[in-house]
């Protein structure tokens, strides 16, 4: 059957092949993007069956009323999926006040905004599936991506607070975390701090970490996509990529160990 899908961050990566995915299948598709002339191919392709909106989701009020537009349009939302980010490279002490709070704003309070503006449209339809787009960098921190990491933590933790919250309204919630993809994310979409020497041979070894296979096929995502969208029970949380599951497994092993070792702190702190 087919589905409204609202995605942001519709212009390239992620974003533009999903949305392509929906319409070949034949769903209805409200894409955003900041940039609308970047959606112009699917528009004069699919006609109809797509919205495009030019967005910027860091505009509180712009969301409220993008998601109302296509509700109008459209007369329901299926399915929101909060694509839209970008990556800032930078250590702790690289990062100016402007990134921080930049960065938290596009991944970090647009997403919040276009999920306050999809729940009451989903609630009053009695069903909706709401998808943030987070990253194994949500679970576990890797160095030089400190704010980005950051941002992908509190997505994590808002996404499973909501998923309690609005489950009783028919509505799903699932957390999507991609381990490295060869898109742009890294390059031409990346904003990198003024770099500090004394982080050189960090930077490089990280660098130099990276195998010939490590960074996802984009494309190679498309069937999870759809499967978690046409799932009847999605789960809350769903990797791509066949990195972040290892990684979090071992990270995660690794934090249970310094738990055990301080268990005995940690309980004479309860005081009784």
């Amino acid at each position: 059957m087919a589905k409204t899908i609202f995605i942001t961050g519709a212009s390239r990566g992620f974003g533009k092949i999903w949305a392509e995915a929906f319409l070949k299948r034949g769903d209805k598709v409200v894409a955003t993007a900041r940039d609308i002339s970047t959606l112009n191919d699917l528009t004069k392709q699919y006609g109809d069956s797509i919205l495009a909106l030019q967005l910027d989701v860091n505009d509180r009020d712009a969301d409220f009323a993008a998601i109302q537009q296509a509700k109008a349009h459209f007369g329901s939302i299926d399915v929101l999926i909060n694509n839209a980010g970008y990556g800032l490279f930078g250590s702790v002490e690289e990062t100016s006040e402007k990134e921080a709070r930049d960065q938290m704003e596009t991944n970090f309070f647009g997403l919040l905004w276009l999920t306050q503006a999809a729940i009451p449209v989903m609630r009053e339809q009695g069903q909706g599936h709401i998808i943030q787009v987070s990253s194994v960098l949500g679970l576990v921190a890797a160095p030089i991506l400190s704010i980005y990491n950051a941002s992908k933590f509190a997505v994590e933790g808002l996404s499973e607070t909501l998923a309690a919250e609005v489950k009783g309204f028919g509505i799903k919630v699932s957390i999507v975390e991609p381990n490295g993809f060869s898109t742009d994310w890294g390059s031409a979409s990346a904003v990198h701090s003024v770099a500090l020497p004394q982080y050189d041979e960090m930077k490089a070894k990280q660098q130099a970490s990276f195998t010939a296979d490590f960074f996802g096929k984009p494309e190679a995502t498309t069937d999870a996509i759809l499967k978690l969208i046409d799932s009847e029970n999605p789960p809350l949380r769903l990797f791509l990529g066949k990195i972040g599951y290892q990684w979090v497994k071992q990270v995660y092993a690794g934090r249970a160990a310094e738990w055990d070792e301080w268990n005995d702190v940690s309980v004479a702190a309860h005081g009784h």
